[in-house]
């Protein structure tokens, strides 16, 4: 067990036996790159010294001993510049970093030839990857934030060009709020109902104002000030922080532990901006897509992905 507080590299040099085929030699290989080690040699594996780097470790150590193979987990303390500088760069993601960014680029030129639903999914693809790479990348520089920048920038470009009115996070806190002040109201959200707006409009009506009446608006300029705007700049309710609208309606009206609820948000934020893949979400963007194609307006799409949405949350509610 290391129990040092002054090492700055943790040492893993690992041995299997020589077998044919040995399917233990190819787990140890993706385990060691899952991880983002460096080499220092064949067999010999370095981190920085971090708990989650010493446990990653001593399991895959455990791991080959009960392969009958032999396994050496060392600890450095700080070496000579020259040295430390060595050891650094053989954690240099600015190549991975820039074929990302070129792979940005190449989307962005790619748009006039792509739907809304396949340049979304390019993106969130993208944007998964540049995560991966981050959880690997120990020392962070400007080649980090050069990927990151692509990834905003390329974020914007869609947004123009499928969605010219998607809204910019508000810094501010969201404030509970009584169901039974917001009842027989008039919502107001962006024509052309995608991810977001269309499962925010499912969530008012199902599960906060039953009787709500909808406007779907040519430009957030239009929007009355007697009704509730939702998923625009300076809306009632909208993007907050790293909240999507949905999140947002979810967290003002209390319903975060209402059953299959939580699992549903989910879904609508990896498909409206990234994150954390769901399982279902490639087929419910599908169906939105071919609902949206074929019916006339938004009140015929809200009611034809209204049994989508209630089928999902029974769904995810069974799951809780």
């Amino acid at each position: 067990m290391i129990q040092s507080e002054l090492a700055r590299w943790l040492v893993l040099s690992l041995s299997l036996p020589n077998r044919p085929a040995s399917t233990a030699r190819v787990r140890l290989w993706r385990a060691l790159r899952d991880l983002g080690v460096g080499s220092l040699r064949d067999g010999v594996s370095v981190l920085p010294a971090t708990a989650a780097a010493r446990s990653a470790f001593e399991g895959l150590a455990r791991d080959v001993g009960a392969e009958s193979g032999t396994a050496w987990l060392l600890e450095l303390p700080v070496q000579s510049a020259e040295v430390e500088q060595a050891l650094t760069g053989l954690f240099d993601r600015a190549a991975a970093y820039a074929e990302l960014a070129q792979a940005m680029t190449g989307l962005a030129g790619d748009l006039p030839g792509l739907d809304e639903v396949g340049a979304r999914r390019r993106l969130r693809q993208l944007g998964k990857s540049l995560s991966d790479l981050e959880r690997l990348d120990f020392f962070p520089g400007e080649a980090r934030e050069r990927a990151r920048a692509a990834r905003v920038s390329l974020e914007l470009e869609i947004n123009r060009r499928f969605s010219p009115q998607e809204p910019v996070p508000a810094d501010r806190e969201v404030t509970r709020l009584k169901l039974t002040d917001y009842q027989g109201r008039t919502w107001a959200t962006r024509r052309r109902l995608w991810v977001d707006r269309v499962a925010s409009a499912w969530l008012i009506r199902r599960h906060i104002d039953p009787d709500a009446r909808f406007l779907w608006l040519d430009s957030p300029a239009d929007c009355p000030a007697q009704a509730l705007g939702f998923d625009f700049d300076g809306a009632a309710f909208t993007h907050v922080g790293e909240w999507v609208t949905f999140e947002v309606l979810l967290a003002s009206f209390d319903l975060e532990a209402t059953p299959g609820l939580a699992r549903l948000a989910a879904l609508v934020h990896y498909l409206d901006i990234g994150g954390p893949p769901v399982p279902e979400a490639a087929g419910f963007e599908a169906i939105i897509a071919g609902l949206r194609a074929g019916c006339p307006d938004d009140d015929a799409l809200l009611a034809a992905a209204s049994p989508v949405l209630d089928a999902l949350h029974r769904r995810f509610a069974g799951m809780d």
